[in-house]
This record gives structure tokens, sequence and C-alpha cells, in this order.
């Protein structure tokens, strides 16, 4: 199955070489790097690793996704897209565990779980670890779907992810994909993933801000589609 990877990217020159150098290219057919308003060199290493780059200055994670999504479906949309965030936490080499379920034909959408996987000492914060754990468990009394993460490191088939409807452009964008998914009652399985401590501060977690404003978009997002 043709396969492309989406990484959305804020201020990742340090990572971002190593995170593509990473991923099985034998598995995958392009790389697009969706770069969000960086002020450092991350379009320029992204391109000089092998990836395709698309530019998204309005800050957010959801837009920077949307704008990658928006280049595959210009150019040649693949059958499967992989989202890895560009900071060096995720394994990449673990790709094709991702892909399994779907390949298989047992699911539609894949979530690599942290917290059922190797999570090293540091890579989540305790704030990181009670948010997931809320959402999750808000995730199986609403829509009756069993997850133990919003993890980033995820697998979709694009006709799946098409028919969702995206549309969150920051903090929310991992929980609408769970919870469109389970609207529209599509297969899925999580798989156990490796974790590490990011490369440099992180944007969210890292900041009170971003902790609280992470949260409150996760637990809005729950909220505003069990209503509707």
């Amino acid at each position: 199955m043709i396969v492309d990877v989406v990484i959305p990217a804020l201020d990742e020159e340090a990572a971002l070489p190593r995170v593509i150098a990473a991923i099985p290219r034998a598995r995958v057919r392009r790389v697009v790097v969706a770069d969000n308003g960086s002020r450092d060199r991350t379009a320029e290493v992204a391109r000089a690793a092998g990836a395709e780059v698309v530019h998204e200055p309005a800050r957010g994670y959801g837009a920077a996704c949307l704008a990658g999504l928006a280049h595959l479906r210009r150019t040649g949309p693949p059958e499967i897209v992989v989202f890895l965030d560009g900071d060096g936490s995720d394994y990449p080499e673990e790709l094709p565990a991702l892909l399994a379920p779907i390949e298989a034909g047992r699911a539609a959408l894949v979530i690599g779980s942290r917290a059922a996987g190797r999570a090293a000492r540091g890579s989540l914060t305790v704030q990181q670890r009670v948010g997931n754990a809320i959402a999750c468990v808000a995730l199986r009394r609403l829509y009756r779907v069993r997850y133990t993460d919003l993890g980033p490191f995820r697998a979709i088939r694009w006709d799946a992810l098409e028919r969702l409807g995206m549309r969150d452009r920051d903090y929310g964008w991992t929980v609408e994909m769970q919870v469109r998914a389970a609207r529209r009652g599509l297969p899925y399985e999580e798989v156990p993933v490796s974790y590490r401590p990011r490369i440099g501060a992180s944007k969210i977690s890292g900041t009170i801000r971003g902790t609280l404003g992470a949260s409150t978009k996760i637990l809005w997002t729950l909220g505003r589609h069990a209503r509707g």
C-alpha cells in the first residue's frame, strides 16, 4: 500500500534530520514536513533530508497537519497517511507496527499508544499522563471506544480520513480524529510504541500556558462533539 508521512514542525531544526533518517523509507513513498512558521532552519534541513516542505504560517498543530494533507491532496494522495512528530520523541522505526493492522484489513485507524508501550523516564510529564487518562475515560464513556492514549504517532487510511472532515487547527487535532472516527464507526486499533524525551523545549507541555491551553481544548472538543 502507498504510505506517506506528514510531520508538523515548528522550530525543529535540531531534531528533524534524525527523525527523517529513521523513517523506514522502503515502506514510505514520501515525507511531507509542514513548517508551521519556524524561525530556524527547519525547512532547509527537512529538504536536505529528502522531505517535501509545505508552509503554514498560521500557528497550530492542526493547522500544520491540514496543510500537509492539502499538499497530498493536490499532488496525489496515498492509501495510508502516517502522522509523526518532528521533535525526536517518537521512534519512526516502529512505523511498520502501525501499518500492520491497516494492511491486514482489521483497522482504518491505528493509534501508537505510549501508555501501552515504553515511555522513557521524563518523556511524558505528569500533566500529560493525567490529561491523557481523563480524555480516554471520556472517550470510553461518551463514544464507547477504548483508548489508552491520544498519541501523535498514528496511521489512518486516506479514504477514511477524508470522510472524517477534520477541522481543528490547534491542540484538539488528535482527539478530534478519534472522536470523529468513533462517531463514524471506523474500526481502530492501538499498538504499543516507544517514547523518549524530545529534543529541545516543548511548545505545549513545557509551559503552563501550553499545558492549560491543550487540556482545555481537548476537553472542549470532547464535549462539543458529544453535544453535536
